[in-house]
């Protein structure tokens, strides 16, 4: 997958550029993930904080973003 950060005048990261081909995939393995509002419900604000609770404390269970990559490159 080849993103790109996209940046402001001043080098602050604005937006991520994501090839189509790319994204198709992850639309394919996220269903779903286009329908989001700005605002999260509680019950997800909750589970955000579990998992981050839960990273906390077994950091060591966590994965490189590169196992993600390699996911998105398998053919699907």
């Amino acid at each position: 997958m080849s993103t790109q950060v996209i940046q402001d005048d001043n080098g602050k990261p604005t937006g991520v550029y994501i090839p189509i081909k790319d994204w198709e995939k992850i639309k394919m393995l996220y269903p779903g993930i286009e329908q989001f509002d700005d605002d999260l419900p509680q019950w997800e604000k909750e589970l955000i904080d579990q998992r981050l609770a839960t990273i906390a404390e077994n950091p060591e269970k966590l994965q490189p973003i590169e196992s993600l990559f390699a996911e998105l490159k398998r053919e699907i």
